[in-house]
């Protein structure tokens, strides 16, 4: 079924409306689809490089605009479609050993899980489901969305095909990086 779904994803990165499908992707991602936007964002950066900034700010604004939606999922219908969509991903155990991270972290947790391959359905679901501060939540999720899609589609203007290959099967090891060098510098700058 993925793999349909992938295939699917990737007709619509070359269609003639692909711009709108990948916002209906990045938005539906947020929430309850398995396929990141990644997928659509990669060839469509490809194939129109200067285009890449409106293509990484439509699959951002998407994305977070489909975390409202999840957000009110975990917020109102945790019992029912958030433990579905968690339990389809299979993400139930992880979403209560949350609670505390999300208490003592908030807006750090939101913008280190928004960047990485982790889930972001689970982000958004667990921070509706704990009233995490709404104010708070867009913040963070602004932010780590935006650096996520910007840093894959700066990466894909700047070095082209040659580095489709690396960002696509190190996704999760460029955004590790890109976090940990993020937290670096505001640790560097808090003891200057």
């Amino acid at each position: 079924m993925l793999k349909r779904l992938y295939d699917w994803m990737m007709d619509k990165a070359a269609h003639r409306h692909a711009i709108w499908w990948l916002a209906a992707v990045s938005f539906i991602e947020s929430s309850f689809f398995p396929i990141p936007p990644d997928v659509m964002l990669i060839p469509m950066v490809i194939a129109a490089p200067t285009q890449w900034l409106r293509i990484a700010m439509i699959c951002t604004l998407s994305s977070v605009a489909g975390g409202y939606l999840g957000y009110a999922i975990g917020y109102f219908a945790m019992d029912s479609i958030g433990a579905a969509i968690l339990g389809a991903f299979h993400l139930n155990d992880k979403f209560l050993a949350l609670k505390p991270i999300i208490d003592e972290w908030g807006v750090w947790f939101i913008i280190i899980k928004g960047m990485t391959p982790i889930p972001y359905k689970l982000v958004t679901i667990t921070a509706g489901a704990f009233d995490f501060d709404l104010a708070n939540f867009t913040f963070a999720s602004f932010l780590a969305r935006g650096m996520r899609f910007f840093l894959v589609a700066a990466l894909l203007w700047k070095f082209g095909p040659p580095i489709r290959d690396f960002v696509e099967t190190r996704l999760k090891l460029v955004t590790t990086v890109f976090v940990v060098l993020l937290i670096g510098g505001f640790f560097v700058v808090k003891l200057l």
